[in-house]
């Protein structure tokens, strides 16, 4: 029914012309394919004479794992020559000096990691928490009320019905240090945040830096001191503050800190709106209820805290007048920095 011999030979005959894988798949497909020569053979194996068929069977599966074998060999063979031949073309020269642009560390990360190492070394911890945070850290333990208006939905993004949002400020990572930690606390605690605001002054995400300082003795003056010193090393000289005072629900006393304006120097500009101070952070006594919502005694500790925002900072450092340029991801304006 078949000559075993034969087809051996002409199948080497032809896989030893073949010059390149189009040819040898289309040359396998003619034995070994679904209607190939070899697959056919194995197919009539139930027409064989009984007493032929296990000769035959034999004789046709050695005839299978040989073309298996050829075709690989080959199947190897032409794809390293392709190879070869795709070095020889694309070769690169590696003693030609490559033309390169240094990066730089982006503006936000430049006064994030500066507003970083100012705390750092006036004794601060760095801690982190996650964005997608709980209505509880967030809201809840922070002493802000169902009704406050931070928590209608324009000025917070809800991730689902089960009290999980984008946090609104880094202030939940506070409630979870001092949840974790016992005093004294000193910590700064850096990161992303989200809100629902978009104009060249505010931006739907933006980075905060908050701090927390919970100790015995703690008073509005230690306070004080901390961010006057802070203030006059971040901008590098001796700016006028002013504490302002002001609410929030998880601080009392409250403050806004406002510095002169380092764009007109105090006379008034378009920056400053001709009142030579610009407002920079809110700060405060963290509130009696607060602490104890963290199992941390009132009258036995104290604290205060606040918050920046970091692009607010990072405009007002390198005279930058639009928010959005920092997320433009413009090269003429990276540049820059």
């Amino acid at each position: 029914m078949i000559d075993f011999q034969k087809v051996q030979e002409e199948l080497e005959g032809s896989i030893e012309a073949i010059k390149d894988l189009s040819q040898l798949q289309q040359l396998k497909a003619k034995y070994l394919g679904k209607n190939g020569l070899i697959t056919q053979a194995i197919a009539r194996i139930r027409e064989v004479p009984p007493e032929e068929r296990k000769e035959y069977g034999l004789r046709v599966n050695r005839l299978k794992e040989f073309a298996e074998e050829l075709f690989k060999k080959k199947e190897e063979e032409l794809k390293a020559l392709e190879i070869e031949k795709r070095l020889s073309q694309e070769w690169i020269d590696l003693s030609v000096p490559l033309e390169t642009e240094l990066g730089s560390l982006h503006p936000i990360t430049q006064t994030m990691k500066r507003i970083r190492d100012i705390f750092v070394s006036m004794g601060f911890s760095v801690m982190e928490g996650p964005e997608i945070e709980l209505e509880e850290y967030n809201f809840d333990m922070l002493n802000i009320p169902k009704e406050h208006p931070a928590r209608e939905m324009q000025d917070t993004f809800y991730v689902n019905k089960e009290g999980y949002l984008l946090r609104t400020h880094t202030s939940p990572v506070q409630i979870r240090t001092m949840l974790s930690q016992k005093p004294p606390i000193y910590i700064m605690a850096p990161g992303k945040v989200y809100r629902r605001d978009d104009d060249p002054t505010h931006s739907p995400m933006f980075h905060q830096v908050e701090g927390l300082a919970v100790d015995r003795d703690i008073s509005f003056g230690h306070m004080k001191y901390t961010i006057e010193t802070f203030l006059k090393e971040f901008f590098e000289v001796d700016v006028p503050v002013r504490f302002r005072a002001s609410y929030f629900p998880f601080t009392e006393p409250s403050a806004e800190v406002d510095i002169g304006c380092v764009i007109c120097g105090g006379s008034g500009c378009r920056v400053c709106k001709g009142s030579g101070w610009l407002e920079v952070m809110g700060c405060g006594m963290v509130h009696p209820q607060v602490l104890k919502n963290c199992q941390i005694d009132p009258e036995e500790y104290q604290g205060f805290a606040f918050g920046m925002g970091v692009e607010r900072l990072a405009m007002l450092y390198f005279g930058i007048d639009n928010i959005k340029l920092f997320y433009e991801n413009n090269l003429r304006f990276l540049k820059q920095f």
